[in-house]
């Protein structure tokens, strides 16, 4: 590589997340070419740290719990939890603790998602956030 490659490299590495979109944007108006990924699945601008991934792993924001399962004894304490956090009726929410592994919530807030699974797994559920 040359001196002005180098040069051009190593600045891009000190580059934060936003500078580096910022960038992107600009070179794409600049020169009229796009970094979106063909049909054929390469990108075009492909980062050597995997940048693009970090990005998209930020950008998420709404999550979906899952009740994986539960013990039977424990039953009727994942029920009352889980009509708490839905607002069912008791037998929606019956029939749907009895149909695990299933969507307890869809697309809520990670905090959310993550004081649900708690709620649920102190009274012996097992949960997953995707």
């Amino acid at each position: 590589m040359s001196t002005a490659t180098n040069e051009i490299l190593e600045k891009l590495k000190t580059l934060t997340l936003l500078e580096a979109a910022e960038l992107v944007k600009q070179i794409e108006e600049t020169f009229e070419v796009s970094a979106a990924a063909p049909a054929g699945g390469m990108m075009m601008m492909a980062s050597p740290d995997n940048t693009s991934s970090a990005e998209a792993a930020e950008e998420k924001t709404e999550f979906d719990l899952v009740l994986e399962s539960f013990p039977a004894d424990k039953k009727i304490a994942v029920l009352k939890i889980v009509r708490e956090l839905t607002g069912l009726g008791l037998k929606e929410a019956k029939e749907l603790v009895e149909s695990a592994p299933k969507t307890i919530k869809e697309a809520i807030a990670k905090e959310a998602a993550e004081d649900a699974k708690k709620r649920i797994e102190e009274v012996g559920g097992k949960v997953a956030i995707k």
